[in-house]
């Protein structure tokens, strides 16, 4: 199995596509956002066109109300890795969602199960109190808060759920269920981060102008309140406040280009942890870059 992974903008889909093309792969996409129906500029994700022919698994398998956990996740990559796999051809995984990449090949902790009554409740009281979740979980387990994005409400409340079920601050630190019977080279492209900052500021210019206003009212228009977990990430979250003028355009990419210069910064720091991981340097859509992740490839497999 072949993992591509690194932060947004780096070229992964390019360099996927590439070796899909030359090993007979199909991608399995480890990005958390293009699990969503209808979410599409904002998330970069490949249109269909460009896809060469070669199968995308897990883009557009949820609707914008639903949940998906690491868990989840990782339970039906799997499966999709091995149907993968039993049809002769080589699954490769690109993504940048550091966690659920990590529960696909580590597993997770073992957790104590949701219980209704306690999430009824916390749900309840962060309706009545917006942000008491994370204030809650700041105050009963601080190094959670630190992981957990401030605007994830979801994950801050199973993070106090887990607290008060289990009267640990954390989860245990021995993880199980690691995925076995495969051979994982990790691919991460690498570019100077100046360069990548810039192509990102351009990306996130270009999605205000090709579709993404229309794409966000087409989902209002279709059900959508703005209040579903995908809107709360880059990009939407920002157009939506736009659009409730809230704020200006101007101020709306601005603040779309530095918060996206931040979560690449995020992502580096996650992926720059793992020593299994074999930078490439450059963009993964780069040919000098494709080769050499070709040559090492062809001696990996």
């Amino acid at each position: 199995m072949i993992v591509i992974a690194g932060p947004t903008g780096a070229g992964k889909s390019a360099l996927a596509l590439r070796v899909c093309e030359e090993f007979s792969g199909e991608i399995v996409n480890c990005d958390s956002l293009q699990l969503y129906r209808g979410f599409h500029v904002g998330t970069a994700k490949t249109p269909e066109p460009q896809r060469r022919g070669i199968p995308h698994h897990l883009l557009d398998v949820l609707d914008p109300a639903d949940g998906y956990s690491a868990g989840e996740y990782a339970r039906v990559a799997r499966h999709t890795i091995a149907e993968i796999c039993a049809h002769g051809r080589l699954p490769v995984v690109a993504g940048g969602t550091g966690f659920y990449l990590r529960a696909l090949l580590n597993g997770l902790p073992h957790l104590p199960e949701s219980d209704d009554a306690m999430r009824r409740h916390l749900m309840e009281r962060e309706g009545r109190k917006p942000g008491s979740m994370r204030r809650l979980l700041t105050r009963l387990d601080p190094a959670s808060a630190e992981r957990i994005h401030p605007k994830d409400t979801q994950r801050s409340m199973r993070a106090v759920e887990i607290r008060l079920l289990s009267g640990k601050a954390s989860p245990p630190a021995i993880e199980t269920g690691p995925l076995t019977g495969y051979r994982v080279l990790k691919i991460g492209p690498d570019p100077d981060r100046a360069a990548l900052y810039k192509r990102l500021d351009a990306r996130a210019k270009q999605m205000f102008a090709s579709g993404l206003m229309e794409e966000i009212e087409g989902l209002l228009a279709n059900g959508c309140t703005g209040e579903e977990k995908p809107f709360e990430s880059l990009g939407y979250r920002q157009a939506l406040a736009y659009i409730r003028d809230e704020i200006t355009m101007e101020r709306a990419i601005y603040l779309t280009q530095l918060d996206t210069r931040h979560y690449a910064k995020r992502q580096w720091t996650w992926f720059r942890r793992d020593p299994e991981m074999e930078w490439l340097s450059g963009f993964g859509d780069s040919p000098s870059v494709i080769e050499q992740c070709l040559q090492i490839l062809r001696r990996f497999l």
